[in-house]
């Protein structure tokens, strides 16, 4: 039953603010004390993205960080996410990358998807893509929303979800 007047039942609330400084600040400590643990040297650099950051790292054995597709850049992002979600009870997009690595790859994913559509619009006739992540099939679906000629959509269950280029 709420008193006239009062919109809470309690005179003093506790609310706890972090600033996402903070939460990058303990992202690249945290993210030093794996890799160190691995025998590894690292340095971070954090850019900002649209309404995300990229820390970048940079190792003296980036093979090592970035794994095998990149699958232990992957594994670093989930345990990140993961560090984050447990101390601050938020979800906050950060993007890892080692040197230039997911950099070079989105661009090849990206021209890879645009040369497709291009022959696609000249064959009409419809290509599939590999599956791939969601993060993959976003850049895809992105690249290629004001191409002329083409559609795009996703088919399939995760994770064997894949894309269709198809003629207009």
């Amino acid at each position: 039953e709420l008193k006239k007047g009062k919109l809470f039942k309690s005179d003093s609330y506790e609310v706890t603010i972090i600033k996402k400084d903070d939460i990058y600040e303990m992202i690249k400590s945290y993210l030093n004390e794996l890799i160190t643990n691995l025998g590894l040297e690292v340095k971070f650099e954090i850019k900002n993205k649209d309404d995300y950051k990229i820390i970048k790292m940079y190792s003296n054995n980036n093979q090592i960080l970035i794994g095998k597709n990149g699958q232990t850049l992957k594994a670093l992002e989930v345990l990140v996410r993961q560090k984050i979600l447990l101390e601050t009870n938020c979800q906050l997009r950060v993007i890892l990358d080692v040197e230039n690595y997911k950099e070079i790859r989105d661009k090849k994913i990206i021209r890879l998807a645009k040369q497709t559509a291009k022959d696609v619009a000249k064959t009409k006739t419809k290509a599939i893509l590999e599956n791939m992540t969601s993060y993959d099939r976003r850049l895809i679906h992105n690249a290629l929303t004001d191409f002329k000629g083409v559609t795009t959509h996703s088919e399939g269950e995760e994770p064997k979800r894949h894309i269709v280029i198809e003629p207009e």
